[in-house]
């Protein structure tokens, strides 16, 4: 009897094509597969697991940990061409050390039973193979996310292609809830897509600002897919998967945590062209995101506000601190994203008024 990870191979395919959307191959399927059981071994951002399987691929990596080889074992299977020897005992030290971490979780059944609960939410797997994989993600190296789970519109994966992050304060304001939702309707209006993470505040005002005019919004959560957060944006998350799409590096029935909510914030400012912060207070998670896309080159907006609010605290110190761009118009945010045209001048904007 064939095997995929030690569970046989009808059973397992027989679930993965229910969540993995197209034509897939059993080798698709089984690439899958390892990806979805590596989601439920590790925490997202794992470092030492991007690089493992970056090394020998999800499956094989995946085995090493079935068979129990040790760290120093499997430093040894590397291919000739693989560069470890500058950095090879400090691999191996960490690939030990991770074992100790992944090696515990580790039970193929679970694996199965997260596909099976997905399948039955109706949720989909999405793997870095697919042609609809958010390729921006990929800058991430090491920290990419190995598999993301999907609720919504398969198809609206294709609108990270053409898309800004607009993030803010959880407390927001009425300044900073009204500049949103005037910027982010005339954006979405452009045909550009809104990603966000559904929080309070900035993040459900982008979304429902988006939706307002019909256009398309994808959100990230901390948890899993079946777990909205907050549960407030119940109704708000139902709304964006009739257009969108809910994406969840953890797999169904994941907490969200306080480490998971930072970690999510990367996958918005990567998958996404640019990124715009509405308003942040001094120490506002939002500037974690604006830091990845800092990170990783990616265009950074920031909306200023009164010198005397606390709200906007964070924006003025992101304009002090990093290379980001004072944006106050949708027009000035569609310009931070590749291909767009220049926005206007008051000038110019006087004369194209008369």
């Amino acid at each position: 009897m064939t095997t995929i990870c030690g569970l046989p191979s009808l059973a397992v395919e027989e679930h993965m094509r229910q969540v993995m959307p197209g034509e897939m191959t059993q080798e698709q399927l089984a690439t899958g597969f390892a990806r979805a059981a590596w989601s439920t071994l590790i925490e997202p951002g794992d470092r030492v697991a991007g690089r493992f399987i970056g090394l020998f691929g999800p499956e094989r990596a995946l085995q090493f940990l079935i068979d129990h080889f040790r760290a120093d074992e499997i430093v040894k299977e590397c291919d000739e061409s693989v560069e470890l020897e500058s950095d090879a005992a400090q691999f191996e030290e960490d690939l030990a050390e991770g074992i100790t971490r992944w090696l515990p979780k580790l039970n193929s059944g679970d694996a199965l039973n997260a596909v099976a609960h997905a399948a039955k939410l109706g949720a989909f797997l999405v793997t870095p193979e697919q042609e609809l994989w958010p390729a921006g993600l990929n800058d991430l190296g090491m920290h990419a996310p190995l598999v993301l789970w999907g609720r919504g519109q398969y198809s609206a994966l294709r609108s990270f292609e053409n898309s800004l992050a607009v993030v803010g304060a959880r407390a927001s304001t009425g300044y900073g809830e009204h500049v949103t939702m005037e910027t982010v309707s005339a954006i979405a209006e452009s045909g550009v897509s809104i990603v966000s993470g559904a929080a309070y505040g900035i993040d459900g005002m982008a979304h429902r600002s988006a939706l307002a005019v019909g256009g398309t919004t994808m959100a990230f959560l901390a948890g899993g897919v079946d777990r909205f957060y907050p549960s407030g944006h119940d109704a708000l998350l139902g709304r964006i998967m009739e257009s969108g799409v809910v994406l969840a590096e953890a797999p169904c029935g994941y907490a969200p945590t306080k480490w998971r909510f930072l970690l999510r914030n990367r996958l918005i400012a990567a998958s996404s062209q640019a990124t715009v912060v509405m308003e942040a207070g001094w120490r506002s998670g939002s500037l974690n995101t604006a830091n990845h896309a800092a990170t990783l080159g990616r265009p950074l907006g920031v909306v200023p506000g009164p010198v005397t609010s606390a709200a906007s605290a964070g924006c003025h110190r992101l304009l002090r601190e990093y290379d980001a761009v004072c944006v106050t118009t949708a027009s000035e945010m569609l310009e931070l994203l590749p291909g767009q045209p220049p926005a206007l001048s008051e000038s110019e904007r006087a004369e194209t008024a008369e």
